[in-house]
């Protein structure tokens, strides 16, 4: 068995085609198909599923993907470990990152860029469960995402970041420009552009307003904090997002974002890292790094909880 076989099945599994996959490997498309073949005879089971067009791959195929991508993270992070006692941290890092966290995470990946200038950051937009799912089958090698939402996909370690709260999204005039914060019951009724139900904030939009015995009002739906930006300002709707989108990307000219409070649910958001054996030395290292990166203050900074004295308008 050959490391360049195994990358020739991921590039298979990514490409999702024949003659890409060979072009992503540099290799012509018959190298690429014999190479393939080849482990297939040295394992004995049948791995890609042919007809006239790459067609998936077999049961026993997805189990020997799983392998490839272990033992291909492995051979890399063998090349980060010895490399970084030579000529100091080098080496890519691969982070999945849940939507609502993108921008936060910039506080903690610019500086750790700026420290270890040889190491190349790979910051993915993934979901939640695309995150566990790439952690398990060694496609990312940690993941930022919401903590104690869903069980891990393999054992770990979890990091907490920073806790998560919600803003009111609305234009500077008009019902509630005099308050400070709002609270969920008042929101119950309003028309509403909301993120769609796969994201957190949604979920922990409806489990409110559940609790309030009150079904939202949504009159759009967008998996995208810009989207919900442009349908709030343009409809002159409402709409309910992470504190955290603020810090890097503020807000338009004419909106504003207050607390909600009454209640005031917070969800935590951290750091994942699988268990490996030995340890990856980059993800040991910003792990270290973001221990030190005082995140929750600076979120806070950008948004700030409103006084205990102050009421909802």
């Amino acid at each position: 068995m050959l490391i360049r076989q195994l990358e020739y099945l991921t590039a298979l599994a990514r490409e999702q085609h024949f003659a890409r996959a060979a072009l992503a490997c540099h290799v012509s498309q018959p190298a690429l198909s014999a190479g393939i073949r080849k482990l297939e005879a040295e394992l004995d089971v049948p791995i890609v599923r042919r007809g006239n067009r790459f067609e998936g791959f077999t049961p026993e195929g997805e189990r020997v993907l799983r392998w490839a991508y272990r033992i291909l993270a492995e051979r890399d992070g063998l090349a980060a470990d010895v490399g970084s006692m030579r000529d100091g941290h080098t080496g890519e890092l691969r982070i999945g990152v849940v939507p609502a966290a993108i921008g936060a995470v910039a506080m903690v990946t610019v500086p750790f860029g700026i420290e270890h200038p040889r190491v190349r950051l790979s910051v993915l937009d993934m979901p939640a469960p695309e995150i566990r799912r790439g952690l398990a089958d060694y496609e990312i090698d940690c993941g930022i995402t919401y903590l104690g939402a869903d069980p891990p996909a393999v054992p770990g370690m979890a990091v907490p970041l920073y806790r998560e709260r919600y803003l009111l999204l609305t234009g500077v005039e008009g019902r509630f420009a005099g308050c400070a914060a709002v609270s969920w019951e008042q929101i119950a009724h309003l028309p509403l552009c909301l993120l769609t139900p796969d994201h957190e904030c949604r979920r922990t939009v409806d489990a409110v307003l559940r609790g309030l015995d009150a079904v939202p009002r949504v009159r759009a739906e967008t998996n995208s904090v810009p989207g919900l930006y442009a349908h709030v300002r343009e409809g002159g709707w409402f709409g309910v997002l992470p504190h955290a989108w603020l810090s890097s990307f503020g807000l338009p000219p004419g909106m504003r974002a207050l607390p909600l409070v009454d209640p005031e649910p917070v969800a935590e958001v951290g750091l994942i890292l699988p268990q490996r054996h030995p340890e990856p030395l980059l993800v040991r290292e910003f792990l270290a790094f973001g221990r030190t990166v005082p995140l929750q203050r600076r979120l806070d900074e950008v948004a700030p909880a409103p006084p205990e004295s102050e009421q909802a308008g």
